[in-house]
């Protein structure tokens, strides 16, 4: 039988404080660290809670519903296990909230087996070093910087940019067996987008989605990650599934840290952030993970940075978790800003022999490009190599930086080919000659040598 606890203290946000007798700590109904809880009254109120804080006999739960509500002779009963959420085969193409509710009127999942979350990452003796690539179809990706399994990888943008519209799109086209999607502090507009994308591309089927939208309660944004990456790591482990986690926005995560610390007047860090925010942060991406044996979880996360500022403390401690980012800007996916440290473990032993060249070219031009449009923005005399790396320069903004191109890798690399052949002479190009020979186009080289004759 639970023990009923009914010292509430004080009510703060979405954070209650109670005190447990010395003889309740003694039984078995003592509460842990992260343990969940029923609150409930007379009066109606009835929500799940979890414990964050231990005082010695002062306990901090945060409400998983709010507080909005609740009277203070509330019960709080523990129930001596961590939150857990439903995972089965029936939760694909199903829609859960924040606290890992059903809200889409499916059919009932109550008998259906559970799991608990934010149990630790994976044993580093279980990691398989990430070595197979995920085609998304998307140039910028599949060409500069590849997305690898097993990758944390997020996009860096700032608000009004198309990153929702960018997310969805990548979450379409992976080649990933199961999708697991949480949203955390979504306008139901949003909420509503990524739902008819993933419907109408006929992926919901392989979809999870857990969405704590705005007008939900704080403490649910802090939930959602743990339940999308615990339904994603038994996908993996259990059934050795590709699986691809969409975490959009992840400084909604942050601010929703901040503000449960402030409510239990913890001293600030950082532009009023909480000490811990790097772990908290890591604990969530490095559940990303290739196991051995078995399945991956990939993890693709949106962090918006407010003012554009890369030096805040969230975009700043996600760049020393993660292994590289997509910078999203200006509606296009920024070559120089964008990073994945993980592509070298693919690019030339599971792509094409002359992907490495290719890369590497395009973005030496490119960046010619750019320089030559200053000097003509500045007015000065331009030669014929500076109007070829123009010329250049607007064709590969047009065919590969929209977020709206989709090109599967080989013909995105042949594009390239293409793109250099209208723009350079083979002997401009400083590749390997033999790639040249292989696969520079025919017609151009053609041209080329009329043009020297």
């Amino acid at each position: 039988m639970l023990v009923s606890h009914t010292r509430i203290l004080d009510i703060v946000g979405d954070i209650i404080r109670i005190r447990v007798s010395a003889k309740s700590r003694g039984d078995d109904s003592r509460p842990c660290l992260g343990d969940l809880a029923l609150v409930d009254s007379d009066e109606g109120f009835h929500s799940a809670a979890q414990v964050i804080n231990i005082d010695r006999d002062l306990i901090s739960l945060q409400v998983n519903s709010g507080t909005k509500g609740l009277p203070n002779n509330a019960r709080v009963r523990f129930l001596g296990e961590p939150m857990r959420v439903t995972y089965s085969a029936n939760i694909l193409g199903r829609v859960f909230d924040g606290a890992g509710k059903p809200i889409d009127r499916g059919p009932d999942l109550s008998s259906d087996p559970t799991v608990p979350i934010g149990g630790p990452s994976a044993n580093p003796m279980k990691r398989v070093l990430a070595s197979r690539m995920i085609r998304t179809d998307v140039p910028m990706i599949d060409v500069f910087n590849c997305l690898v399994e097993s990758q944390k990888i997020p996009i860096f943008s700032v608000s009004g940019e198309p990153y929702n519209q960018f997310l969805a799109r990548i979450g379409i086209q992976a080649d990933a067996d199961v999708v697991v999607f949480a949203g955390l502090g979504l306008i139901f507009d949003d909420y509503a987008y990524f739902r008819r994308r993933f419907e109408d591309a006929g992926v919901f089927p392989r979809t999870v989605m857990f969405v704590n939208q705005a007008s939900d309660p704080v403490v649910e944004r802090l939930l959602a990650p743990d339940l999308a990456l615990a339904v994603a790591e038994k996908f993996a482990v259990e059934e050795g599934k590709r699986v691809l986690v969409l975490l959009t926005d992840m400084t909604a995560f942050a601010d929703a840290l901040k503000e449960v610390s402030i409510a239990m007047e913890r001293v600030p860090a950082n532009r009023g952030y909480p000490g811990d925010l790097y772990s908290q942060l890591a604990r969530r991406y490095e559940k990303a993970c290739d196991f051995k044996g078995s399945g991956s979880v990939t993890i693709l996360s949106v962090t918006t940075m407010p003012g554009n500022d890369l030096t805040h403390p969230v975009p700043d401690n996600t760049g020393y978790i993660t292994e590289g980012q997509f910078y999203l800007h200006s509606g296009v996916l920024d070559p120089f800003g964008s990073l994945s440290r993980l592509k070298q473990h693919v690019i030339g032993k599971v792509t094409r022999e002359d992907h490495s060249q290719i890369m590497n070219t395009m973005i030496r031009f490119y960046s010619g490009a750019r320089d030559a449009a200053q000097k003509q923005a500045m007015a000065f005399e331009l030669s014929d190599y500076d109007r070829q790396l123009l010329k250049f320069g607007e064709l590969f903004r047009v065919r590969f930086m929209g977020i709206e191109v989709s090109l599967p890798l080989e013909a995105a690399l042949d594009l390239a080919w293409k793109t250099l052949g209208e723009c350079f002479r083979p002997d401009q190009l400083l590749m390997k000659q033999a790639l040249i020979d292989k696969y520079y186009p025919a017609e151009a080289s053609a041209a080329s040598r009329n043009e020297a004759a």
